[in-house]
């Protein structure tokens, strides 16, 4: 899978952009806030239908215009497509080779992408949201079904909240049950699906933080529901008291975590910085296996400005991802000593939006 050519209009600060690219590594350099970043979020919008930098997309409209476009061509086996996102300050709308899709469940899976930010250094350290954030996109790119189940979830925990705040106005509150019944259903199978991704992650992710620790330390990946998949229903009818005195649902698969152990010690509390980058990179490198393993493709690999933050040793484990991917990144500068030994395909400069070869 590799993306053959991309065209921004009014993206960011990109008014009028078109590139094309190699099918090995393309490199994008340039000082900051030059719009380097804003190619991968465009690609990352086109994958998973939103924004690694922001819930409001609509703030990716180039200042002073009223509506942006992204366009790009990918290549799968022997299936080529094209992806038209649109976003405006009311909506957003997506066609593949040209026809509207009504669902953004059917974008998922016509582009996959593993992408790799200076902030994904910080996960393990970051609040469980950043980390059920990463299980929800993860798998919404190769499992529809899970997709819907989450979706279905948010929309019946939300109106369950809404009933408690109302409830509580009007002491009516024998309506709860069906919330509950609902959520339970929907929970459940968020849950399930969770718990199988995290299994196969922490096998593959295992051995890969093993080899790039020289063997001196083993990750270990556990997922920690909020509540157990047989007492979720009951949990939900237990809780009932305190849920409508707080006006929110206490118990759910919205409040899961996920912890990570190096050598059986909590790596958010006794890892070093090195250590816990050393996590991280393992992760990210065992979900460009999953897919490839799921989907019998490599999914296209996004590095942003992070080869800066990695050492040589774990640069080298990176670099060995990239043989068999389609790889584009970004960075401040391009420097001799990373690129001496390696083959890329094309390397563009980025200054004000506007690039070069």
């Amino acid at each position: 899978m590799y993306i053959q050519d991309l065209s921004l209009t009014n993206f960011r600060n990109h008014q009028q952009t078109k590139i094309e690219l190699g099918e090995g590594i393309n490199i994008f350099a340039g000082d900051n806030a030059q719009g380097k970043t804003n190619i991968l979020e465009a690609i990352y919008l086109c994958a998973v239908a939103r924004s690694h930098r922001t819930t409001k997309e609509k703030e990716t409209i180039k200042w002073g215009e009223r509506s942006t476009h992204i366009q790009l061509s990918v290549q799968k086996k022997t299936i080529n497509n094209q992806i038209d996102f649109y976003i405006s300050n009311t909506n957003k709308s997506v066609a593949i080779n040209k026809l509207a899709i009504n669902k953004l469940s059917d974008l998922f899976g016509v582009l996959n992408v593993v992408m790799f930010s200076p902030e994904d250094l910080q996960l393990i350290k970051k609040s469980p949201k950043e980390r059920r954030k990463f299980l929800d996109i993860e798998l919404c790119q190769f499992d529809k079904l899970y997709y819907y189940s989450l979706k279905q979830y948010h929309q019946v925990l939300k109106q369950r909240n809404n009933y408690l705040k109302q409830a509580k106005i009007s002491g009516n509150y024998e309506l709860i049950s069906i919330w509950d019944q609902q959520l339970s259903d929907f929970g459940i199978e968020i849950i399930k699906k969770r718990q199988q991704f995290i299994e196969s992650l922490n096998l593959i992710a295992t051995n890969i933080h093993n080899k790039i620790s020289g063997g001196q330390e083993e990750l270990k990946i556990i997922y920690e529901p909020n509540v157990a998949i047989n007492k979720f229903l009951d949990e939900l009818q237990r809780t009932h008291t305190r849920d409508y005195l707080m006006q929110s649902t206490s118990v759910g698969p919205h409040r899961d975590d996920i912890k990570f152990l190096v050598n059986n010690m909590d790596a958010k509390l006794y890892s070093s910085q090195g250590q816990q980058r050393t996590v991280v990179l393992a992760l990210k490198l065992a979900e460009i296996e999953m897919m490839k393993n799921r989907l019998g493709e490599a999914p296209i690999l996004l590095l942003d400005d992070v080869l800066s933050e990695l050492d040589c040793h774990r640069r080298q484990h990176l670099f060995n991802y990239t043989k068999s991917n389609q790889t584009i990144i970004t960075c401040n500068e391009f420097e001799q000593t990373i690129w001496q030994d390696k083959k890329f395909d094309k390397l563009y400069l980025i200054k004000n939006g506007a690039i070069s070869r």
